[in-house]
């Protein structure tokens, strides 16, 4: 029995491999390295150079490796660039997931985990939001998500095909032993770009808007820790291997920082006063957006082990250093 991870040499895919391998699972990554590394593969995972969406690439690795589950991360992530390029999103988030689930449907593959996002909620009206928040995405990236999220739901009624579909808060940190992190050079996650603005990477970061309604202007969000959220994916793994009914659950820790409570943490941490700009609002962000989490730690078993907003810093800025000495 082996776990097909489509974008496994990405940063939460890489995370959930190592938590796989941790766990005596069998992992094969697929991956087009348009964004991954081939280096975040560990050692024991078999990698597999190629595009999601090709049906006959996924029908010989599946065959090859003897899969019998996917876990789908393969997906372009930029809220901003999905404004400025929905039907590019649409094609590598929607499209090619079509084929995915349908070449996976075709291979009797069981069960199937898919990384979904809260931007599938848009400006909720409720906080902490619960997974029963009426659905109305702002952005063509969370219309992919949630386009996959109803692909999924007809498929499971009309295959044997069970699933379940995490909807991701923001991610943040890296792995606790510091095996892998937050990779991409030009990501556009706050803690991310914070790290690198108190390391010397960046000139000076960015905040965009400050005339939100929340207490500082600045958008709040929920930050979950990327370990955490590996091991949500085996949580619902053993969850759906035990007989589990298709669901949808929320991955965050039910509270949220702004944006310039987390810039005060990585200068604090960092011991770095850098420079922070004001600009206006990007499109398609969410004033607020804090997760209800009671369905993942109730219906999958899940509880969070690193929950702690200075530790994720941490783990940020000890990354950031290793990702530099590997470039020097």
């Amino acid at each position: 029995m082996a776990v097909l991870v489509t974008g496994g040499a990405g940063y939460i895919g890489s995370h959930t491999v190592l938590e796989l391998l941790d766990a005596g699972e069998k992992p094969v990554v697929l991956d087009d390295l348009s964004t991954g590394f081939r280096w975040a593969v560990p050692d024991g995972a078999p990698l597999v150079v190629g595009d999601f969406g090709d049906e006959d690439l996924v029908t010989e690795t599946i065959a090859r490796y003897d899969i019998d589950e996917i876990i789908h991360f393969a997906a372009r992530i930029v809220v901003p660039e999905s404004v400025a390029d929905p039907l590019g999103y649409y094609l590598n988030n929607t499209a090619k997931a079509r084929t995915l689930l349908a070449t996976a449907v075709g291979c009797d593959i069981p069960r199937f985990i898919f990384s979904s996002t809260a931007a599938v909620y848009g400006e909720p009206q409720h906080h902490p939001v619960t997974e029963d928040e009426p659905l109305k995405p702002v952005s063509p990236y969370g219309r992919s998500k949630l386009m996959v999220e109803w692909m999924l739901e007809d498929t499971s009624h009309a295959h044997d095909l069970s699933y379940v579909a995490l909807r991701y808060f923001n991610v943040a940190g890296a792995d606790p032993k510091g095996r892998s992190g937050q990779s991409t050079p030009n990501a556009t996650h706050l803690i991310k770009v914070a790290s690198q603005t108190a390391l010397g990477k960046r000139a000076k970061m960015q905040v965009f808007g400050t005339d939100y309604p929340t207490p500082d202007g600045t958008c709040v969000r929920d930050y979950i820790q990327v370990t955490d959220l590996a091991r949500a994916h085996l949580d619902a793994l053993r969850y759906l291997r035990n007989g589990g009914a298709s669901m949808v659950a929320n991955c965050g820790y039910a509270r949220g920082f702004s944006v310039l409570e987390v810039i005060e943490a990585v200068k604090r941490i960092s011991g770095v006063d850098f420079e922070v700009e004001y600009a206006p609002r990007r499109p398609g962000d969410p004033a607020a957006i804090v997760a209800a989490n009671d369905r993942v730690r109730h219906a999958l078993g899940w509880t969070p082990k690193h929950d702690d907003l200075d530790a994720i810093v941490r783990q940020a800025l000890d990354w950031e250093k290793r990702l530099a000495e590997r470039q020097s």
